[in-house]
């Protein structure tokens, strides 16, 4: 049997350093390859299961095959001026209450097509008013097509897709988990939110279609509070752009090119940002950065999670020396605990540059939003974290519009009025086990 044993440990230890040179040769960031690579060491066996999970990135090479060798998803650079629209109209819609039904209009009024793309589809409630409009819709010969994202789908029960398939709706899930093959892609997760009407009028932002974000009847548990967006103009043919290349990177099938509309339906100019694993630069993160960088007077920024990479706490310490006001407001209770652990033991790095932090109160706010001065606007599904940042496929809007910036920045300042400042002082003030615990979380944050 000595034989076996020394094969054994011979393949435990080929398994270990297969995964550390995988490790080395693709990740981008030194602190991911090392902390990977001393994993995989340490423990072979697990480390490169893991590895295999969780730290391999599948998606470019496949992306790249679809697509012919190009991302049809690759926006224009983020210092690009070109990818602009104009004459577009942007209306913000407040939690369920206000978003929900205008989405369920423009269903019930298609003629054409309908493609929506969400990363959670709740089937009680108003999720079951999602089903019936889809499906009537498809019934009388609108073609509509579903995307829902294969883990984000697994939130709630009975799954939406199948609810779906059985009323008649096309519907794809975007790389579900499997067993045969075995395969789990949790870390590429698609968290955008699109909907595309006849190529009229669209809908982005951070809303999945669920009832918490029914918000105005306080008995509700969980209720999470969150921003919609309603455009119409031009630009809604980028969206419908970026969902055909979704749907294409899914299901292999090419849809239809539609002719944008061309009427002018207001005074925003937009472009639409896409980022996610398939792309080779981290497009968001400089959009971002390029925002806060161009700052005159004031950066505003509410987020659920906020684990900012270290190019970003260098803008903001800039912006800050600059005298720019920064503000930056997150839920005082998160509904993912260990992410706000993580956030609060790098708080400092910002509070010793007069970066504001502010924690609004219960219920949970959901909301993706950056102001710059009183004329830019940054919406969208992202969030300020590595798996935003880094993980996930995101879209971003950026909007010039001063009239929605000033009501944007209405809201952020009505949001901060109900929010406590965090100083320093609280910081350092926390008990030796919340820092033990908070430390231990933030070595996890490129994960979280």
């Amino acid at each position: 049997m000595q034989w076996l044993n020394i094969a054994l440990a011979v393949l435990v230890t080929a398994a270990g350093l297969a995964a550390a040179v995988h490790a080395l040769l693709y990740k981008r960031r030194p602190q991911a390859a090392l902390g990977w690579i001393a994993v995989c060491l340490m423990l072979p066996i697990l480390g490169a299961l893991l590895y295999y999970l969780f730290g391999i990135n599948r998606v470019q090479a496949r992306a790249r095959v679809l697509r012919g060798g190009t991302s049809a998803k690759t926006p224009v650079p983020a210092d690009n001026k070109a990818g602009w629209t104009h004459g577009n109209d942007v209306t913000a819609l407040h939690c369920g209450e206000e978003a929900y039904p205008a989405m369920l209009e423009a269903i019930r009024g298609a003629e054409k097509y309908v493609y929506l793309s969400t990363y959670i589809f709740g089937t009680g409630g108003v999720g079951g008013e999602f089903i019936d409009a889809l499906a009537d819709a498809a019934r009388r010969g609108v073609d509509v097509r579903v995307l829902i994202d294969g883990v984000g789908e697994l939130y709630t029960w009975p799954l939406a897709g199948r609810a779906l398939r059985r009323r008649g709706v096309r519907v794809a899930t975007f790389l579900p988990p499997r067993l045969v093959p075995p395969t789990v892609s949790i870390n590429l997760r698609n968290h955008r939110k699109i909907l595309v009407v006849d190529g009229e009028i669209g809908f982005t932002g951070g809303m999945n279609i669920a009832d918490r974000h029914l918000v105005a009847d306080a008995t509700r548990r969980q209720r999470v509070v969150d921003v919609h967006f309603r455009l119409v103009g031009p630009i809604v043919a980028r969206l419908e752009e970026i969902f055909a290349a979704d749907w294409l990177f899914t299901t292999r099938e090419k849809l239809p090119i539609h002719e944008p509309a061309r009427r002018i339906a207001g005074a925003a100019s937009c472009r639409v940002i896409a980022d996610g694993p398939d792309e080779p630069r981290d497009i968001l993160l400089g959009l971002l950065l390029r925002s806060i960088a161009s700052a005159q007077r004031r950066v505003a920024i509410m987020t659920p999670y906020f684990l900012p990479s270290p190019e970003l706490i260098g803008v903001f310490h800039a912006a800050a020396l600059r005298g720019i006001e920064v503000d930056v407001v997150l839920p005082a209770k998160n509904n993912l605990p260990y992410v706000h652990w993580a956030s609060r033991h790098m708080l400092w790095q910002l509070l010793v540059a007069d970066v504001r932090i502010h924690y609004q109160p219960a219920p949970f706010v959901h909301t993706k939003l950056l102001l710059v001065d009183d004329a830019t606007a940054v919406i969208g599904s992202w969030n300020i974290d590595p798996r935003s940042l880094r993980l996930n496929f995101e879209l971003a809007v950026e909007i010039h519009d001063r009239v929605l910036v000033a009501h944007l920045g209405e809201h952020f300042d009505a949001a901060l009025r109900r929010s406590t400042t965090v100083t320093l002082a609280d910081v350092d003030g926390r008990s030796l086990p919340e820092r033990l615990r908070d430390g231990a979380a933030w070595l996890l944050s490129p994960y979280l």
